[in-house]
């Protein structure tokens, strides 16, 4: 088969974007598994080099060049948009970085979407950290990147899910207000994390998933002392998915089920929330740690930490989750072109 095309944007140009890119790909062995094109500036990307002492190895073409359809990739390509030049020297929230971050994306999506048989057609996309402030700046309502994927792509549903060595975990919502959830959760939004959920883990390679899911409130409502949405809700969605042949069991207390699923005890948890799911992945797979974006057509992963500006442009930041994430992804791709029981997929 050949090499996967992998799209990389480089996230906020003022944040660790262009620096755990350069790290991460400087590894001869990650970037001999695949064919990569960074969607960014070449200027920013060489100077981080220059910083880690990583001998550049990519082909640049510039941005007209990628837009009227004249650039020719190679094994690792540059797609120049020269917006080094526009920016300042200090690495904070801007309008100008929130510009250049959403045009990667949009771009790298673009691509992704081609037809089949498309030489510029992407296999993957992996994501740069992008600054939701920065955004906000430039007059973009989205909430990340998760939900512009969504709606660019047209997915009927979609999930974030977060791959670490000792846990995988699923939410149910995302980047929503904590006071909001009793009015967003409903039984198919619990439902459809913990199918997607599924779905990843057997193309993770794990025959029989194990799925736990978390319940709400504390000690998981305590059969609706503390809140009754675990019976109205979270039961229902568990129940539904068990009719479907899904070993999943629940609602557990938030505060235990982490610990028998880091421990093995389960090979997926659904949190109900952000930062309930968030906060263990975390303290436990720091830099190492990977999103991905469950239910769209396209792979797409990230590394699990934000721009970082406090120490952008110093090499400090670790590439250690921006290479896991392009290794996931690269290990996702191969995996959809080779269906279970099945030979490789032809386009």
């Amino acid at each position: 088969m050949a090499k996967p095309l992998v799209g990389i944007t480089m996230g906020d140009p003022l944040g660790i974007g262009p620096e755990v890119v350069v790290k991460a790909l400087g590894d001869p062995a990650l970037r001999g598994s695949a064919r990569f094109v960074i969607y960014g500036d070449n200027e920013l990307l060489l100077a981080a080099a220059d910083r880690a002492n990583v001998h550049p190895t990519w082909f640049r073409s510039s941005i007209d060049h990628a837009r009227d359809g004249s650039m020719v990739l190679g094994d690792l390509t540059v797609i120049d948009y020269g917006v080094a030049s526009t920016l300042g020297s200090t690495h904070e929230p801007s309008k100008l970085g929130g510009l250049a971050s959403k045009t990667f994306v949009e771009e790298a999506i673009t691509d992704a979407l081609r037809p089949s048989g498309d030489p510029r057609r992407l296999d993957a996309i992996v994501t740069a950290p992008i600054s939701k402030e920065s955004w906000s700046m430039a007059g973009f309502r989205w909430p990340g990147h998760t939900e512009l994927f969504a709606a660019r792509t047209k997915a009927k549903r979609q999930a974030m899910a977060f791959v670490s060595p000792r846990l995988k975990v699923v939410l149910a919502t995302t980047h929503v207000p904590l006071m909001e959830l009793r009015n967003l959760l409903t039984i198919g939004r619990v439902h459809e994390p913990i199918v997607l959920g599924h779905e990843m883990c057997l193309e993770l390679g794990i025959a029989k998933p194990k799925i736990a899911v978390c319940g709400l409130n504390p000690h998981a409502g305590e059969n609706g002392l503390f809140g009754d949405e675990e019976i109205r809700v979270i039961r229902p969605a568990i129940d539904l998915a068990r009719s479907h042949g899904i070993d999943v069991h629940g609602p557990f207390s938030g505060d235990t089920i982490f610990i028998d699923a880091a421990a093995g005890s389960w090979d997926l948890v659904v949190a109900m929330y952000h930062d309930q799911g968030l906060i263990p992945v975390k303290l436990l797979g720091w830099d190492k740690a990977v999103n991905v974006t469950l239910g769209l057509p396209l792979v797409r992963t990230s590394p699990d930490h934000g721009t970082a500006f406090g120490i952008a442009g110093r090499n400090q930041a670790s590439e250690g989750s921006m290479k896991a994430a392009i290794e996931l992804a690269v290990r996702l791709t191969a995996q959809r072109a080779v269906p279970r029981g099945g030979a490789a997929v032809s386009g």
